[in-house]
């Protein structure tokens, strides 16, 4: 019991205990903070709350990490130093990252885009799952993870799905050139008004594209609800068959033609009847036999 007494009073064990118990209740701390930050931010957007959260976590963290080394006998300002000579280097050597993080905080202040909000860049389309300062996260809709650096998005043009409250579906569609146009149109008003995915307000847009090679070049656009979008576009076009089918309008194909000119003749054609075609054949095979 007594080596043990002394072994506890030693400098060093009574240094390494203190420093260990600064250290969890830094973590318990930082964690407590983090979590009351984002209690008190509710009328901040998820986005800014993430990021407040990880402010004060690893802030308060940091405080106390500078206190266990303190206490271990480090001197702050020989580790200030070192990271400040540690810190132009690795910006020398990391200028990728260093544009991704100033890209980042661009994004973070010009706000483009929230968590949730599905966002297309390029060819990836997907949902935002985290916003930080070097990269977003995205989950496409087969469940893929994707992450896109800061510079990439702020170099390329990104266009957010879910930013407004509506979206516009266009249909575009050809009919035959013997049809009626007004009896389109009226056919076309009434499946969009028997569709309750489709608004009322803005209210459906008919536009004659203009003559086409084959048909009569149509565009329908209908306002819905952005949840809503994907099964009106799929109910909308399997409606829109149906009414066209029951009118017995024409939803034409192209079409090509071979004209070898004037100046070459047909192809010369001959029918043989079958009778015929038969009897030869029984010539040729007694002209074969022994």
């Amino acid at each position: 019991m007594d080596i043990v007494l002394q072994w506890l009073e030693h400098h060093h064990v009574v240094t390494g205990l203190r420093a260990a118990l600064l250290f969890f209740t830094g973590l318990l701390v930082a964690h407590l903070l983090a979590r009351l930050t984002i209690r008190l931010s509710k009328n901040l957007t998820p986005h800014h709350q993430v990021l407040l959260k990880r402010l004060v976590y690893w802030l308060v963290l940091s405080l106390f990490l500078a206190s266990v080394l303190k206490e271990l006998g480090f001197s702050l300002g020989v580790l200030l130093g070192a990271a400040g000579v540690l810190t132009v280097a690795i910006g020398f050597a990391s200028q990728t990252s260093a544009s991704n993080l100033i890209s980042g905080l661009f994004l973070i202040g010009e706000k483009p885009f929230q968590l949730g909000d599905v966002i297309k860049v390029g060819e990836t389309t997907g949902e935002v799952l985290s916003i930080d300062l070097l990269s977003v996260k995205l989950r496409t809709f087969d469940n893929l993870f994707v992450r896109i650096p800061n510079e990439s998005l702020i170099k390329s043009q990104m266009t957010n799905l879910t930013r407004f409250p509506i979206r516009r579906f266009d249909l575009q569609l050809g009919v035959a050139y013997k049809e009626s146009i007004k009896q389109v149109r009226e056919l076309l008003m009434t499946v969009a008004d028997a569709n309750p995915l489709c608004l009322d307000e803005p209210s459906p847009l008919f536009v004659f594209n203009g003559f086409g090679d084959s048909s009569l070049n149509i565009q329908f656009s209908v306002w819905t609800k952005r949840e809503n979008f994907r099964d009106l576009r799929n109910s909308l076009q399997e409606e829109v068959k149906n009414a066209f089918d029951a009118a017995g309008i024409e939803i034409p194909f192209p079409h090509r033609s071979l004209y070898a000119g004037s100046e070459t003749a047909p192809f010369p054609i001959t029918i043989v009847p079958a009778k015929a075609d038969k009897a030869d054949k029984a010539g040729d095979d007694a002209d074969i036999s022994p």
